[in-house]
């Protein structure tokens, strides 16, 4: 993970993000949203008392998915890292009292084991060296408690225009989109168990009237985005 990389487009972030996605005709707020609502109903189903519960936003950026945390995890404490320090200055600035912001030096995570009921990565992966996956699945697993949450969410590659979006992005230039089936066998071999993979975001906001009927699709591989789920 290269922080000079991160920091260069930190300031710039949310603008360039918003012009990428214009033909989904949303905001980023949307898609962070989006992932939270995935995740509470995972945590929330499962294990009612994660909701208020310690939870890691591992690639954080500027923050963008901390008032969704507030507003529907609002009894949760919410940790967010990132190896870009000018993009935690940026979240600290805007959402600091509704979240802790840490740096993260790209190989361990500065927490002591067993720490956080849940985690979630939001496209985070992508940005990260195919040989680095399995090991910071490992280090995530590792500050989990057992039988903790972990949610990875990513573009998926299968569809033509989440491989556009990203071509055309500036600061995925050097990313990589990684299959679902690989992401899962990642996932599987850091010692994550019953995973599973979701397909979401099949529809854009002129057919939004349809949106209801994604939660019944998760395993239709055209989805933009999909996200694999695990426990510690």
């Amino acid at each position: 993970m290269d922080r000079t990389e991160f920091d260069r487009f930190a300031e710039e972030y949310r603008s360039l993000h918003q012009a990428n996605i214009a033909a989904s005709g949303e905001a980023p707020e949307y898609f962070a949203e989006y992932k939270i609502k995935d995740l509470k109903r995972l945590v929330s189903v499962d294990v009612p008392r994660q909701v208020g519960g310690q939870f890691l936003d591992f690639g954080a950026g500027i923050g963008t998915s901390v008032p969704f945390f507030r507003e529907h995890l609002p009894a949760a404490r919410l940790t967010c890292v990132d190896v870009s320090l000018r993009s935690l200055e940026i979240g600290v600035g805007r959402f600091g009292e509704h979240a802790n912001f840490v740096a993260f030096d790209g190989v361990r995570l500065p927490f002591g084991d067993a720490v956080f009921d849940g985690a979630l990565a939001a496209c985070v992966f992508h940005h990260i060296s195919a040989n680095e996956h399995e090991r910071l699945f490992a280090e995530m697993r590792r500050v989990l408690r057992p039988g903790g949450h972990v949610m990875i969410y990513e573009h998926n590659p299968l569809n033509p225009l989440t491989r556009q979006a990203v071509n055309t992005c500036p600061f995925d230039e050097n990313a990589v989109l990684v299959g679902a089936r690989t992401l899962k066998g990642r996932l599987d071999s850091a010692g994550f168990k019953q995973s599973r993979i979701r397909y979401r975001v099949f529809f854009p906001r002129a057919f939004r009237w349809l949106r209801p009927l994604e939660d019944l699709m998760g395993w239709l591989p055209l989805g933009a985005q999909y996200y694999v789920c695990g426990r510690a």
